[in-house]
This record gives structure tokens, C-alpha cells and sequence, in this order.
């Protein structure tokens, strides 16, 4: 089989990776780790290399069969190189795996006889013996001579790079060794990304599309010790190497067997190099490594007429007018197809002439693919315009700083950029898209339905809000009316009759007790926040309502200096509570019998005994 171009990762960055974890690698018991002539690997069988790393079979991916290499010590199955990525077998029967007549390993079809795979290789020696070896490499040598290697895996990678193995050129052949991207997220199939020894000649390695030289990222060039861009490997690079002689020119990263952490170093369906380590703990892969960092670095990885946003979730997103191509491409990770247009624009060519109904969509805050043709004669934006619109392969245009550029057919790499509302182009540009009139026309008709939606829902919601804050305010003026104690409502001779709840939040619950007697307790209160007053909750009043409020009336009636005032009362079933002015001194008992800190003199008592005297006699008199 011939070799198909696989680009090749470079699994740089692994070398501090071993210094991250040190996992402990579950060694499993395998019955072979080679195949000799006569022996054949079918379905269910499996090659298992001795410490337990690796494994060689068939497996099963997007209802096609391949000979492949997985993560043996690892519960989730993760596919690392794969023989047939580009020749799937659909029917599995009488599939096995042997060393044919010619010494080739071969993938064939028992029951037919027919070869699906075939190493290729010239061999004049007929005694073969392919093995799994410990780093992951499947040979095929000299049974009689283990150092003569006529075939290697390692030769021929696919997505995912192995330490010990060498990427870059065999001189002598010719031979590329390079990675390529896997189809999807299911498919082993040949993708659309590569990495690669820089062609050009410089010792460096690209990240470029399969099938166009268009370069995305550099790895920088290799100073003898790391690549210029990752200065990270400067940490570790004991067991990096750079060789460029007569015969090869390579770089290999790692050495065999010393891999004390599980790692997973691949070029992704996404175009972005990344290394991802096995946890334990989580019994999943980790990312810890990706180049380029930003997605939308990636050439094309979002496909033609979309825009690639860093900071969405979702990076690819297709332009107005626009739908996805292959949604299920895009479910498995595929986006390289892109966006097709809802409706193909109108244009007519007349000789060197076009006429054509098409508008223009703008696109604010974008940065611009590079790939434009400068139009030199339009001195303004609407000669670019039109400049674009007598082209029928014009897909787009731009005006800036007095310059006319125009795209022509698929439109690719535009990268939303964040702007800020009072510079909206900031940090980007604005484009022109290049709409059939009927899909202007939705849209418009979808931006002014959108408009009055949003005027709508603007008005609705401000009302609400007024409404809201209205109520919130009576809320607020409701409670703080409840939390003072009205004085306007008069019972008679201006006592105030009280409800027992004010008194309660007055007195904040009866917690300030200023005294008690015989027939309550006395606690201290606030009228309106700010005046002070003495509330006696009666404990013992038998007396029935009428009674109590005719005593309450006659005792307002006493207007005396020596005598505290009555404010008010509440009567609320057995609830009777009289409201007095707040004594600020406290009570006379206090003074006379408790004091410990203040002696009364005799003329000091004798003058309260005079009070005490006329507030008594003015009680007998009235």
C-alpha cells in the first residue's frame, strides 16, 4: 500500500509533562505480542506490547473496521495509529491479520483470499516476525535478525505522535514523516490538518490545511536546544534531538520506556496540536497542552462564510444569509465545510459588463481575512461597492481608511473581535456582505420585527419596573406608617386608645422592662420613633372592657405637676395596657430605699414628701 502524506505533531511539550504526574502503568498480561508466519490475528485477538502500554487489533469506528493501535492500559478506548485510516473494511467477516507468502504483513479476507492492506514492502527474505514493541512502534524484522527492521509503524503515523519516533525527512526516499488530522470525532479517516517540517528549508515545524500551503503556526526555529517559540522546552530537553546529515533530517522528542505518566500527543480534528495526559483519579484525559492557544487561529477551521468567535462556547457561527452545510459534520467536530447560502445571488455577465439586484450586509467589529484584491480606482465607498457588484465572484467588500478591497467566492478566516460601544471598530473592521436581495429583504423585515420587540419589550418592561418601584414604595410608607404609633386616635379627654400590635413594635416586643408591682410590669417605648414613654401591661385585670375604659376616661381627666400623665390605653380582649409619659429618673422607690450610689438629703425628701402629699390630696379633692 502506498503511503499516504500524515502530518506530523510534535510532542514537545511532553517532557515536563512526566514531571507532572507519576502514574503507575497496570501491566497486562498478554499471550503474544507478535505474529510469526502461520499465524493470524483476527477480531476479538489482540497484540499486547510487555509492559502493558499498548495494544495492536481490529476495531470498529463509524461502522467501518481497522487495524489499529490503542491505549491498552487506559479503560477508554483512545486510538493513537491506525493502518488502513483511508481503506475502511465494511464487512469484518473472515478478517484476519497475517504475514503472507511474500513476508508482508497483510489485512485479508479468508473466505476470498483477497488482500484489503498490505505493508508493501520489498523483502528478499522470506522468515518474518512482526511484533508490538514497548514504546508503540509495530515492526516487521528478520526473524533470524533483530536489529534488521524491514517495515515500522513508526514510519508511517497517522494523528498522534509516539516519543522515539522521528518526524521529518528521509532523504534517500524521500518520505515525509508528518501527521494528518483525523476526519471527525469517529473517523481514523485522513482529515484536514497537518504538522509538518517546515518544506522551505528552515529547521522548524508548521501547523498548515492538508491540501493548501497556508501555514497558521510556526514552531520557530531550532536554536539546539529548543524550538525559538516554545522556550518551555528549554526546562527539559535532555532527550530532545535535531538531526539533519546526508541521509535524514528529523527532529524526536523522548525516549522510549521512560514515560512514567500515560500521554496522549495528537494533532486534533480542530487543527490545534495538543497533549493530553490519563488521570487516575478521574479516569479521563486532561488537556494540558494546545498550539496554537486560540482556536481561531487555525486556518479555515470554521469552513467558508462563518465567523469564528474565541469567546463563545460555540467558536464557528455562520454569516447572515447562511446555513451550515453538514450539520452532522459539525456535530462530530467537522466544521471545515462551512456555511452555504440560503439564496445564490444575482448576477448576470454581458460581455464585460454585470448587472445584478444583490445588497450588502454589514458586519461590524471583524477582522479580515488577508486574501483581498485592492481596488486602486475606488476612491470611495460606493465605487467599492459596485466594484464588487460587477464582479460575479465577488463575495464581499471593504472600505477602510479610504482603501477598497473586495473577496472573491468562499470567504474565510473572519474572526469576531470585541468592541466597545463608543469606538465600535475598535478592534476590528467592518465588511460587506455580499446578499441575494430576498434574504436582505428578510432580514430587514427580521430587524424591524426585532425592533419593535425590542422597543416593546423596553416600554413593558419599564412600566414593570415602575410599577414595581410604586409599589415598593407603599410597601415601604405601609410598614413605616405600622412601625410608629398613630396620636390621632383620640378616645376621649385626649387619650390616645392604642392597638396592642403598635405597642408591640414599640416597645420592640416588651424587651426594655423599666419595673412592675402588684398589677404588671412597666417597659420602656417609643411614640413616633423619637418620644419615650412607659407602657404598663396589666396582668391582673378582671375588670371588664366597659369598666376599664370608663376608669381610663376619669383617670385622664387628672392634670397634675405631681402626678405622671396618662397618654393612652389599649383594651383588645384580655389585653389592657395603660400608656404613661416616660419618667426619665425612674421610680421614687428606686431613690428612696435602693439607691447605693446617691444618699437623698433630708430637704430632698422632704420636699418629694410634700409632692407626694398635694398629688394625693388633689386625687381626694377631684
Amino acid at each position: 500500500m502506498q503511503d499516504r502524506p500524515l502530518c506530523t505533531t510534535m510532542p514537545y511539550l511532553h517532557i515536563s509533562i512526566a514531571l507532572l504526574l507519576s502514574l503507575n502503568i497496570p501491566t497486562t498480561s498478554a499471550t503474544r505480542d507478535s505474529i510469526s508466519a502461520g499465524q493470524a490475528l483476527t477480531i476479538g485477538d489482540k497484540l499486547v506490547s510487555k509492559n502493558g502500554r499498548y495494544a495492536l487489533g481490529f476495531f470498529e469506528a463509524d461502522s467501518n473496521w481497522y487495524l489499529g493501535i490503542w491505549f491498552n492500559s487506559v479503560p477508554k478506548f483512545t486510538q493513537a495509529w491506525v493502518a488502513n485510516r483511508d481503506d475502511p473494511i465494511k464487512n469484518p467477516t473472515s478478517l484476519q491479520l497475517i504475514i503472507s507468502h511474500d513476508a508482508n504483513l497483510v489485512i485479508t479476507n479468508s473466505s476470498t483470499h483477497s488482500i484489503i492492506w498490505s505493508t508493501q514492502t520489498k523483502i528478499k527474505r522470506n522468515n518474518t516476525t512482526a511484533i508490538l514493541l514497548n514504546s508503540g512502534n509495530f515492526i516487521l524484522r528478520n526473524a533470524s535478525n533483530s536489529s534488521d527492521i524491514l517495515w515500522q509503524s513508526f514510519d508511517h503515523l497517522t494523528d498522534t505522535y509516539f516519543p522515539g519516533a522521528k518526524l521529518g525527512w528521509d532523504k534517500i526516499t524521500g518520505q515525509n514523516r508528518r501527521l494528518v488530522s483525523r476526519k471527525n470525532s469517529i473517523s481514523p479517516a485522513t482529515g484536514f490538518y497537518c504538522e509538518e517540517l517546515d518544506p522551505s528549508g528552515v529547521n522548524q515545524f508548521l501547523l498548515t490545511p492538508l491540501d493548501s500551503f497556508q501555514p497558521y503556526w510556526a514552531s520557530g526555529a531550532w536554536n539546539g536546544k529548543y524550538f525559538s517559540s516554545i522556550p518551555e522546552m528549554s526546562e527539559n530537553n535532555a532527550n530532545n534531538s535535531f538531526v539533519d546529515n546526508a541521509k535524514e533530517k528529523y527532529y524526536m522528542s523522548g525516549t522510549v520506556g521512560e514515560e512514567t505518566a500515560v500521554t496522549h500527543h495528537y494533532l486534533d480534528v480542530s487543527g490545534q496540536y495538543k497533549t493530553f495526559i490519563w488521570l487516575e483519579g478521574s479516569q479521563d484525559w486532561v488537556p494540558i497542552y494546545a498550539q496554537p492557544k486560540a482556536q481561531c487561529d487555525v486556518y479555515a477551521v470554521c469552513g467558508p462564510f462563518t465567523i469564528c468567535n474565541d469567546e463563545a462556547l460555540a467558536h464557528c457561527t455562520c454569516m447572515q444569509g447562511f446555513n451550515i452545510r453538514s450539520p452532522e459534520d459539525w456535530i462530530l467536530d467537522d466544521r471545515t465545510g462551512g456555511c452555504l447560502r440560503n439564496t445564490p445571488i444575482d448576477c448576470i455577465t454581458n460581455g464585460s459588463a454585470s448587472s445584478s439586484t444583490d445588497k450588502f450586509y454589514s458586519m461590524t467589529c471583524v477582522s479580515l481575512s488577508q486574501t483581498a484584491q485592492k481596488i486602486e480606482t475606488a476612491k470611495s465607498a460606493s465605487d467599492c461597492a459596485q466594484a464588487c457588484l460587477d464582479n460575479c465572484s465577488c463575495s464581499a467588500y471593504s472600505f477602510n481608511s479610504s482603501r477598497c478591497s473586495i473577496w472573491h467566492n468562499d470567504l474565510l478566516n473572519l474572526r469576531k473581535r470585541q468592541c466597545s460601544s463608543e469606538a465600535p471598530n475598535s478592534n476590528g473592521e467592518t465588511i460587506y456582505l455580499r446578499l441575494a436581495s430576498k434574504d436582505m429583504q428578510s432580514l430587514e423585515k427580521h430587524r424591524s420585527w426585532l425592533l419593535i420587540a425590542v422597543a416593546t419589550g423596553t416600554i413593558v418592561a419599564a412600566l414593570g419596573l415602575f410599577a414595581f418601584i410604586l409599589l415598593l414604595v407603599i410597601w415601604r410608607n405601609k410598614i413605616k406608617n405600622s412601625s410608629h404609633i398613630p396620636n390621632s386616635a383620640q378616645y376621649s379627654n385626649g387619650i390616645v386608645a392604642f392597638r396592642y400590635i403598635d405597642l408591640q413594635r414599640a416597645t420592640k416586643n416588651f424587651s426594655e422592662k423599666l419595673g412592675g408591682g402588684g398589677f404588671g410590669s412597666v417597659f420602656k417605648g417609643f411614640l413616633d420613633g423619637s418620644t419615650a414613654i412607659a407602657v404598663k401591661r396589666l396582668d391582673c385585670a378582671h375588670q371588664g372592657e366597659k369598666q376599664f375604659r370608663a376608669e381610663v376616661s376619669t383617670i385622664g381627666i387628672i392634670q397634675q405637676i405631681n402626678l405622671v400623665k396618662l397618654i393612652g390605653f389599649c383594651c383588645e380582649d384580655a389585653k389592657k395596657l395603660l400608656v404613661y409619659e416616660h419618667m426619665p429618673n425612674g421610680s421614687l422607690d428606686n431613690h428612696l430605699f435602693q439607691s447605693h450610689t446617691t444618699v437623698l438629703r433630708w430637704s430632698t425628701r422632704y420636699q418629694i414628701a410634700l409632692g407626694v402629699a398635694r398629688g394625693l390630696a388633689y386625687l381626694h379633692e377631684n
